[in-house]
């Protein structure tokens, strides 16, 4: 099943509401009635202040207003009940959102840059199995660990519809717990203000049944394939050359394993080919916009740490975007 199949349920990003308010699993259920009896308590302890504050200001009203028993009875003993309930379903609500069963977790490790998501796909001993970036993809049916860290600033990892936020802090790791029974694809984004371009730092979840899981991390962990056409040599020996008329050239800042390129400071592009979005879900993937996003990143996400290379030629642009979009 490829990217481009409009029966795949990867095609699902436009089809679904980035939204608390539609909840797709059992915790985001969960958290969703916790908000939703939190504001139906708030209203209700609300328009009985306002009711009693009517009723006091009503003259012939304020004496009995001012006795001790409506005193005791509306300013203590009402909100104590009330407060106490709501105070009951939200710890009783909250234990059962953590309790989630770890037998034969998934660990995949996502680190927050500004402004995109490094993915990491771990073996059982930690190392790492195989890399990816801006997307996630997950079994559905089964328990998945998020290791979750940052490598700069604060960002925040949340999938509205699926679960809680969870902050990413550098040099400290936190644990988002995730089980989807459904598959589909859901936008996530980074919930903490980290800069210039936090709005445009969005990735997409993907789930899918666990055959079709395991065929999608197999095919992560091979190398890139050899380009085969001339016109796309030439563009593999662009993005490995050291000459591109900038200070820094692809290959410094981008890894694709099977070639010479291991840079560290960008997204691993082995397979960047098979993804849907680029920039952080601020582009749909293709080649017209690789090559828009080659030439202009810093019109298209001013303040990213992707230069724009504006001095190639059309040609040689659209042989380095066809390149890259040839790795599936």
């Amino acid at each position: 099943m490829t990217r481009h199949s409009p029966q795949s349920w990867l095609d699902a990003p436009t089809d679904r509401i980035q939204s608390v308010l539609h909840p797709q699993t059992p915790v985001a259920q969960l958290i969703a009635d916790l908000g939703w009896v939190m504001s139906v308590g708030a209203v209700v302890i609300f328009v009985g202040v306002m009711v009693l504050a009517a009723y006091a200001v009503a003259g012939r009203y304020r004496e009995r207003v001012a006795r001790l028993r409506f005193i005791v009875g509306g300013g203590i003993a009402l909100p104590l009940l009330v407060l106490s309930g709501l105070l009951t379903y939200s710890l009783v609500t909250a234990s059962r959102i953590v309790e989630v069963d770890d037998t034969g977790a998934v660990q995949v490790h996502v680190i927050g840059h500004q402004f995109w998501w490094e993915v990491h796909y771990l073996k059982p001993d930690g190392t790492i199995d195989a890399a990816t970036a801006n997307e996630v993809h997950v079994p559905t049916g089964q328990v998945v660990h998020l290791q979750l860290t940052a490598q700069d600033v604060i960002h925040s990892f949340w999938i509205p519809n699926l679960a809680g936020k969870l902050d990413m802090i550098p040099g400290r790791t936190n644990m988002l717990r995730l089980r989807v029974d459904q598959p589909g694809t859901w936008r996530g984004q980074c919930a903490e203000y980290c800069g210039a371009q936090h709005a445009r730092m969005a990735f997409h979840l993907t789930a899918q049944p666990p055959a079709d899981f395991a065929n999608w991390l197999a095919a992560q962990r091979r190398l890139a394939a050899l380009p085969k056409e001339p016109f796309l040599q030439r563009g593999e020996h662009l993005f490995l050359s050291a000459d591109c008329g900038q200070q820094e050239c692809c290959a410094d800042c981008h890894t694709i394993r099977g070639t010479s390129a291991r840079g560290e400071h960008g997204p691993d592009l082995t397979h960047v080919g098979s993804r849907h979005w680029i920039a952080a879900g601020t582009l749909p993937n293709n080649a017209g916009t690789l090559a828009g996003w080659i030439a202009s990143s810093q019109h298209l996400k001013t303040g990213s740490h992707m230069p724009s290379f504006d001095r190639y030629s059309g040609e040689d642009l659209r042989a380095l975007a066809g390149y890259l979009a040839s790795l599936e």
